[in-house]
């Protein structure tokens, strides 16, 4: 790698601001000669963004099936399907994602829409929360679902007034009961997968993700892409907890760690892949209903959502994987899956000797009052993702109805929780939503919508610093790696993004449209 100096314009250290900076060996250096002179153009460069909570494999793969994301209407999303089905006559399934469920009342969708194009094989779709699926009649079938079928113990059959099976499905276990006959993706499949992430990646300036869903056969695909030379970001992988069998993963999660580790060692270059979190699903989605909650839901009062886990069962499996020097991750959205999450890592810190764990609660949106405090006291990470900070259709469709106004305004405390001393980190939960950070940003520090709705909980708006902080030092600290990146210090790795324009010039809705120009990955660019 060339030496590289960037000058003409304004670098941003994390702290503070200089003029240029200069890059040897990949690393941040206090001067360099006969280097590459790359001309910002008065732009603005950075550390490089991090992403706290994404989902890069389903992202990539996302691409392999017909591109329903984006579609605004039933008709639109089926049109794209017959399409897809009519290229790819062989395919024994269609699989895609992720739909948008506000387009449909209560996000249910119906197995005839999609029966009307493809009935000869089975079509399943993830609505893009991950947390439900839509498929056809053949879907249905294969499955065994009828009529008869009973609500597994972690799931919702959605139903027709006369019991037959709507089409939709939520939460674990119902959407298992189909995903689980989908034929498995090769492995040059999952590779083009995560090749696919990181071109997607790279260009919102991202260079570390944490992957916070990694089943036991995507670890082989990271170390496989990295092999070729396909892995363009830094990968963390969150190993998935399952509630029924968690025991037998104490020694499984172990073996998949020391695995990455070994690989490591052998290859040359920067560290790419870690495998040193477990990751947890506290409970669900509150637009599905399946968020925990503490009182029932508005819309439907004789139910408190779905936990994923019995409260002492979560608590027990985080103590085991705490000791066993695994960080936690914890996605917990409903305010009584965010109080089980707290419980079961003060369970972890008062029964395990001290270390540096630095334990993570996903999303964070609806937290009890009495538990704002516990974040800081307990040293868990408050990983938010900012763009859902927004009065948009998912909030005012779907989550406010079930809420209520009184609760839904307590949504996503960011602001209440730095005052409170919780460290922040942000992500996108792409492909859920948009993995650009400085989308994220612009929501983060207005609290409005794109089209300038008035701020919603203006007094939840993080100031710009802290924002941009949020998304490269706090995902640094998450990751524990603030020794090495999230700021430019000289030695620090050149995790690097150029942006078209200083954001603090910028009006605040007008963020989203600076310009990603380049990013760097330890002094190699990768957008």
């Amino acid at each position: 790698m060339p030496d590289l100096l960037f000058t003409n314009g304004t670098v941003w250290t994390g702290s503070g601001f200089t003029g240029e900076l200069a890059v040897s060996g990949g690393r941040i250096a206090d001067r360099v000669t006969d280097a590459t002179v790359i001309d910002l153009e008065g732009g603005f460069l950075m550390p490089s963004f991090g992403d706290g909570h994404a989902h890069p494999l389903f992202g990539g793969l996302e691409a392999q099936g017909p591109q329903i994301k984006g579609r605004t209407t039933v008709e639109e999303i089926v049109a794209e399907v017959a399409r897809y089905a009519a290229d790819n006559p062989a395919l024994e399934w269609i699989v895609g994602g992720s739909y948008d469920p506000t387009i449909v009342p209560g996000g249910e969708f119906d197995a005839r829409w999609l029966d009307a194009v493809v009935s000869d094989r089975p079509v399943v779709l993830r609505a893009y929360d991950y947390h439900t699926v839509w498929c056809n009649t053949a879907a249905l079938e294969r499955a065994g679902i009828g009529p008869s079928t009973p609500d597994p113990r972690l799931g919702w059959i959605v139903r027709r007034p006369d019991g037959t099976p709507r089409g939709t499905l939520r939460e674990w276990h119902a959407c298992d009961l189909v995903l689980d006959l989908v034929p498995a993706k090769s492995l040059d499949e999952l590779v083009e997968g995560l090749a696919a992430a990181g071109e997607a990646m790279a260009s919102a300036g991202i260079t570390w993700v944490q992957d916070a869903w990694v089943e036991p056969y995507m670890v082989e695909a990271y170390l496989e892409a990295a092999r070729r030379g396909r892995l363009g970001f830094r990968a963390n992988l969150g190993l998935r907890a399952d509630p029924d069998g968690w025991t037998s993963q104490r020694a499984l999660f172990p073996a998949l760690r020391a695995r990455v580790e070994d690989h490591q060692v052998r290859q040359a270059g920067p560290r790419l892949v870690t495998a040193n979190t477990v990751k947890f699903f506290a409970d669900g989605v509150i637009e599905g209903g399946t968020a925990a909650m503490l009182e029932p839901y508005v819309d439907a009062p004789h139910s408190c959502g779905m936990p994923v886990w019995d409260p002492a069962a979560l608590a027990e499996a985080v103590a085991a994987f705490d000791a066993d020097g695994f960080q936690v991750h914890i996605h917990a959205i409903g305010d009584s899956g965010i109080r089980a999450a707290l419980d079961a890592i003060e369970r972890a810190v008062r029964e395990n000797p001290a270390w540096d764990r630095r334990p993570v609660i996903a999303h964070t949106q609806l937290v009890a009052a009495a538990d704002l405090p516990r974040f800081a006291e307990l040293g868990v990470i408050a990983n938010f993702e900012p763009l859902w900070a927004q009065l948009d259709p998912l909030q005012t469709e779907l989550t406010v109805p079930r809420l209520g106004p009184d609760r839904a305004d307590l949504q996503y405390p960011m602001e209440t929780l730095r005052v409170l001393g919780t460290p922040l980190s942000f992500g996108s939960d792409w492909p859920v939503s948009s993995q650009q950070p400085l989308l994220g940003i612009q929501i983060a520090t207005t609290r409005q919508t794109v089209d300038g709705t008035p701020p919603w909980t203006p007094g939840e708006r993080l100031s710009l610093e802290d924002a941009l902080g949020a998304y490269t030092s706090g995902v640094a600290y998450q990751a524990f790696g603030e020794g090495d990146r999230g700021t430019l210090e000289v030695g620090k790795a050149a995790d690097l993004v150029w942006l078209s324009a200083d954001p603090r010039e910028a009006p605040p809705l007008e963020l989203r449209h600076i310009e990603i120009r380049g990013t760097w990955l330890e002094g190699r660019r990768t957008h």
